[in-house]
């Protein structure tokens, strides 16, 4: 009888480790972690995975995740917002969170949303804000603007030639800048964690 393939299983445990660590366990901690009996168990299971394209050598005895290892199953049904679906197990496609919010990594950094000054287009305190910096600017982007020497997320506008920062929370005045307004980035996306840990805000 063939041995059952456990390597999807290895790998989603790998993959936990790493999310956690941000590092990869050694041979050893491998084997204990996956229940192997000896450390040659867990080197022969890195390099099939290796083979895979789910890990790299970046040294000798040292090893990177891959695009593949950081990516996600796509379920194949879509979530119903109205009636139910008949529900399966993700086993569409894959694809990283990195391809669907970030365009140029070399300008992209998060920044975690304080407030509530945008919550009536969604934006709310705790979002994370997916900020591509040098992007085209224009008239109705979100934007992280520098208004006296602060960070604020707001809708870019105009208003007789002049930009303007437009909140989307009647209990917040438009900001007009004084002087030049300085344009920190464009939001291109924004994501939210539902747990208890939370992000340092800017």
């Amino acid at each position: 009888m063939a041995r059952p393939n456990n390597d999807p299983a290895y790998l989603n445990a790998l993959r936990d480790y790493y999310a956690e660590n941000r590092v990869f366990p050694s041979y050893a901690q491998l084997a204990r972690l996956l229940g192997f009996r000896s450390k040659n168990a867990a080197v022969r299971l890195v390099q099939r995975l290796n083979r895979r394209g789910f890990l790299r050598r970046t040294g000798e005895n040292r090893i990177a995740p891959t695009e593949d290892f950081l990516a996600r199953p796509i379920a194949q049904e879509k979530v119903a917002a109205g009636q139910p679906v008949a529900a399966s197990d993700a086993g569409g496609d894959i694809i990283s969170i990195d391809q669907v919010l970030i365009r140029k990594p070399s300008r992209t950094v998060l920044v975690c949303v304080k407030g509530d000054s945008m919550r009536d287009v969604g934006i709310l305190d705790g979002d994370i804000a997916v900020v591509e910096r040098g992007a085209e600017v224009k008239t109705g982007d979100f934007v992280v603007g520098i208004v006296d020497n602060e960070f604020t997320l707001k809708e870019l506008g105009y208003e007789q030639g002049k930009p303007v920062l437009r909140p989307h929370n009647p209990a917040y005045r438009m900001i007009r800048p004084k002087e030049d307004l300085e344009i920190f980035g464009v939001v291109v996306a924004q994501f939210r964690r539902y747990a208890t840990k939370k992000v340092q805000a800017w």
